[in-house]
């Protein structure tokens, strides 16, 4: 079997590695070892954060509809409900949007919330 000097390959992929690594703390950015493992970890967190925001961003979004709805008089379920029943099918970025910038788009969409989840009641 041939002998394989890696050279510039393993220096490449060395210099990688403590490139992602800088700023780290202590030989967490000056050793290879140490912040290969660091990397890895940096990179696993952040592969689970950019689901976690999804998560937050959604529970933020029904958070603000809850309060515009419950300024309403309405609850969230109810008000959800009853744009299902109406036919509006706005996501809830776009009603935590309207909720918090426009108050008389989101009152006209209370109004029909409120009107289908009757309707639906008799």
């Amino acid at each position: 079997m041939p002998r394989v000097k890696r050279g510039t390959h393993r220096r490449d992929y060395r210099h990688k590695t403590l490139r992602r690594a800088k700023g780290y703390f202590l030989t967490k950015s000056k050793l290879n070892r140490a912040a290969q493992e660091a990397v890895e970890k940096a990179l696993r967190y952040g592969y689970i954060g950019r689901r976690l925001k999804k998560r937050n961003y959604r529970s933020l979004w029904i958070v603000r509809i809850n309060a515009a709805c419950r300024t309403a008089d309405i609850s969230y379920s109810k008000f959800i409900n009853g744009l299902k029943r109406a036919g509006i099918e706005l996501n809830r970025k776009v009603l935590a949007d309207i909720a918090v910038n426009d108050a008389t788009g989101f009152a006209a969409l209370v109004a029909r919330a409120r009107a289908a989840h009757q309707a639906q009641l008799q």
